[in-house]
């Protein structure tokens, strides 16, 4: 079946405003604001990169390209809201509120996934797709109580594929829950393009099933994916039920620095999308409608990298992560095997010494 969902733009990547509906809306405030988290998340992404390259950072997954889509999304949202993150979106949780501390969790600290006191932001769900029935609990626990409170949950092209998309997306849409289902497209999953991984036209599509409200929206675009969540958002705490958001996006990196993209992309297509750059998309139309020129631009590069520059020493500061973590809280009493694995792996560690 062939449903036809149009994506969303607001402002095109030469940075013209292609959608007047939201030209009141737009302003100089709003524009900086979009630019100065843009600009300090590419800044983090990149500089996470490097200090895995020089073994100062466990692997990694960078966002580079995605950027938008997850600050948009996340500058939509109510300070009591909730956040349900992947392991990816950092840029998401930090503009909501999580600190850059976030990166020690790639090091092995504990605390590198624990929000701000009074944030609800979820720690990041490693396994794929497992965090979207739990989205679609709490916001129907948001709804029973009565609450004004709504919960995004993002998730990437494969997490379509298990089984636990479609059971969050039910349950959502049977209890009307105040959930939006923000996912960030990026045409792969891993190593698995999305037209092997579907035979679906779009993702969006698949809100048809569930008769639930479905947005195609330009990922690149911040101003797209700002009102479009935040419409969304204010639909669910309206009693409007979930919404599924398909955000068409594009990572310039590989999906961990693990991986090898050469092996399955054509890399020279990933750099020639650059081109739609969301970063340089804001700076074409920060520039044409005066909100700010080079001399600016610079101005918020360089405080973006005093910034990030702090928090990786900082974090470089802590003590070694503390070995007990990764078995004394998985359950109220350690399982036996737990418990076995434990005492294997400090005397393995004890024979290194």
């Amino acid at each position: 079946m062939n449903v036809h969902f149009p994506v969303q733009q607001v402002v095109n990547h030469q940075g013209q405003l292609v959608d007047p509906v939201y030209e009141s809306a737009i302003n100089e405030e709003l524009a900086q604001t979009f630019y100065r988290q843009l600009v300090r998340m590419r800044t983090l992404d990149r500089k996470a990169k490097s200090l895995q390259r020089q073994g100062r950072l466990g692997t990694y997954p960078p966002f580079e390209g995605q950027e938008a889509a997850q600050v948009g999304s996340a500058l939509a949202l109510e300070a009591d809201d909730w956040m349900f993150p992947t392991y990816r979106d950092h840029a998401a949780s930090i503009t909501f509120g999580k600190s850059y501390g976030i990166l020690s969790s790639w090091n092995g600290r504990v605390e590198g996934n624990l929000p701000p006191a009074g944030k609800k932001i979820l720690p990041p769900s490693v396994p794929i797709a497992t965090q979207l029935p739990l989205a679609a609990g709490a916001a129907m626990a948001a709804k029973f109580k009565g609450s004004s409170e709504a919960v995004i949950a993002y998730f990437g092209d494969g997490a379509t594929s298990e089984g636990d998309f479609h059971e969050g997306l039910n349950f959502a849409s049977v209890y009307q829950a105040p959930v939006v289902f923000f996912n960030q497209n990026n045409g792969y999953a891993i190593s698995l393009p999305i037209h092997k991984q579907m035979n679906s036209e779009t993702i969006v599509q698949k809100a048809v099933a569930y008769d639930i409200p479905g947005v195609r929206l330009d990922g690149n675009d911040i101003f797209a994916v700002y009102f479009q969540t935040k419409k969304a958002l204010e639909r669910a705490r309206n009693g409007g039920g979930p919404t599924l958001i398909e955000a068409i996006t594009w990572r310039y990196g590989a999906h961990t620095t693990a991986d090898d993209p050469s092996k399955y992309r054509d890399q020279q297509e990933s750099e020639e999308r650059r081109e739609y750059d969301p970063v340089t998309r804001l700076e074409h139309f920060i520039k044409r409608n005066g909100y700010g020129d080079d001399a600016w631009m610079d101005s918020v590069q360089i405080e973006a990298s005093e910034e990030i520059e702090e928090a990786v020493k900082e974090m470089e500061s802590m003590p070694p992560p503390d070995i007990n973590d990764m078995y004394d809280f998985i359950f109220a009493a350690p399982t036996w095997t737990i418990a076995e694995h434990k005492q294997q792996y400090l005397k393995h560690l004890q024979e290194e010494e």
